[in-house]
């Protein structure tokens, strides 16, 4: 069957079950969110749902037997459908699977017998809306497309130096004048640092409390949870734009407008202040993400000002570190004490294991081919994430054709269909350390969703498979025929993707 991820095991039996419009569920006695299901089959399929204990075509059972909580059993026969689980989760990606063959097979679904659960836990992508703002409606579009092919975390990158993007209460300015920068668009990217382009007004945006507390319960729903991201100590210019008392130089910047390189503005370690900003900042995430991870950046920290700080050499001699990487490192320490206080654990790019690092922080592996960080994270007992930007980083180009949208090298889908987050040169017993991976979205180059959508798809169903199902089922070919009748989906969904499969790695 032409199911995207593949199923652990899948049994395709003579006959076909008619759906009648409208659709009868027998309405489950556990809490269970189907919304998405409905809503989807009504509006691509016009069929209603209607809840009736009389003459159902889908009941659901709950079965404890299953012991993966993602996991669940779909069959459809003569009598009518049926999902079994022990959890919500796995009666949700049951209806996953059922929405996948009804889109394609409606109204003769093929008798079947399905049991599935994936191989990694985490599951993720990623998207910046720093560098290009992106409304709440592409969000909820973002979050949909996840969920119909199985990812369930959503790493929100909400700043950067191009734009502060969540709502702060108690530092208004973040939003105020952080969320905006010189509307310097028709200007390529990596050029509107080297000199005064007259602007075209000004270009931002942010989330209020409200709407990420829509967003969150939106996830929910479709059981995806969500990482937000808040950059620090480095990648942090747009704040300085507001309160420039916790740089080091105390100056006022302005939001960057573009490329901005070497990142040389961070936060002061040396500053006690700069902990209770940070510390404020927060506790307002904390209250509004309730998954129990917080991303706090870690990546491309140029530390020099560090190295010429009085306050941050004090800061280096008083808590007897020998340089600024160990300042670094006392840092992230700081703040993951923080982050306990609120009942939340710290997510880190790989450069957090610079100078020393608690084995109680998650590290996300991304430089190269991510094995030399994880390698390091692993000996030190952290939990690891790969996000590897020569395979998962969906901002690259995904072919070698002549006037290929993306920058830096090719990532070809076939690249990312053959990645596995499991090197060989993993010691067994640190397997289960790794919780699995995620493709990240750049958006330096990329100010409409339709630009966001190309990029992402169909690398996305690639990535949903690498990450779902059992490796040794997975088959190139196999896939690939698999995915040219989910273009037919993609279509329907008025995904914009990129249509020829690049065949070259």
């Amino acid at each position: 069957m032409n199911l995207i991820p593949k199923p652990d095991k899948c049994i395709q039996k003579s006959g076909f079950y008619k759906i009648k419009n409208p659709f009868r569920i027998k309405r489950p006695e556990s809490k269970f969110e189907a919304s998405y299901f409905i809503k989807k089959l009504y509006l691509f399929k016009g069929v209603r749902v209607i809840f009736t204990d009389k003459n159902p075509d889908l009941i659901f059972t709950k079965d404890d037997k299953i012991h993966n909580d993602e996991g669940y059993f779909l069959r459809i026969d003569n009598n009518g459908l049926e999902i079994k689980a022990a959890k919500e989760q796995g009666f949700f990606y049951g209806l996953i699977t059922l929405l996948q063959i009804i889109f394609q097979y409606y109204p003769d679904l093929p008798f079947c017998e399905i049991e599935d659960f994936p191989v990694f836990k985490w599951r993720g992508m990623h998207l910046d809306v720093s560098r290009h703002f992106f409304d709440v409606s592409f969000v909820k579009r973002y979050l949909d497309a996840m969920a119909l092919y199985k990812f369930n975390v959503f790493h929100w990158h909400l700043t950067d130096d191009n734009g502060w993007r969540i709502e702060i209460k108690k530092y208004p300015e973040l939003t105020s004048v952080s969320a905006y920068r010189k509307n310097l668009e028709h200007i390529p990217w990596r050029e509107r640092e080297k000199k005064d382009y007259k602007a075209k007004g000004i270009y931002g945006g942010f989330y209020n409390q409200e709407e990420i507390k829509e967003i969150v319960n939106y996830a929910r729903k479709r059981h995806i949870k969500i990482l937000p991201e808040i950059e620090m100590p480095g990648h942090s210019r747009e704040v300085f734009a507001a309160y420039p008392q916790f740089s080091c130089k105390r100056k006022k910047l302005t939001v960057a407008p573009g490329g901005y390189w070497p990142n040389t503005d961070i936060f002061c370690a040396g500053n006690d202040e700069t902990f209770v900003f940070l510390e404020n900042i927060l506790k307002e995430v904390s209250s509004l993400f309730p998954f129990e991870y917080i991303h706090i950046g870690g990546d491309e920290v140029n530390k020099s000002n560090w190295e010429t700080c009085p306050e941050c050499q004090k800061r280096i001699k008083n808590e007897n570190l020998k340089n600024v990487d160990e300042l670094q490192s006392w840092f992230i320490k700081k703040i993951e004490k923080i982050l306990k206080k609120y009942g939340k654990k710290l997510v880190g790019w790989d450069e957090i294991t610079e100078g020393g690092l608690n084995e109680t922080a998650t590290v996300m592996c991304w430089r190269g081919d991510g094995k030399k960080a994880a390698m390091l994270s692993l000996s030190k007992g952290n939990n690891v994430i790969l996000c590897p930007n020569t395979v998962l980083y969906f901002d690259w180009r995904q072919s070698y054709e002549k006037g290929e949208q993306g920058d830096f090298g090719v990532t070809t889908i076939k690249k990312v269909y053959h990645f596995n987050p499991v090197f060989p040169e993993i010691p067994y017993e640190k397997v289960n350390k790794i919780l699995g991976a995620q493709g990240n979205v750049w958006t330096e180059f990329m100010n409409s969703e339709k630009e966001v959508e190309y990029m992402v798809f169909p690398r996305l169903l690639a990535l949903s498979e690498v990450l779902w199902t059992n490796p040794k089922l997975k088959n190139w070919n196999d896939f690939k025929n698999r995915l040219l009748n989910h273009f037919y989906i993609l279509d329907l969904l008025q995904i914009n993707y990129k249509k020829r499969i690049p065949e070259k790695l």
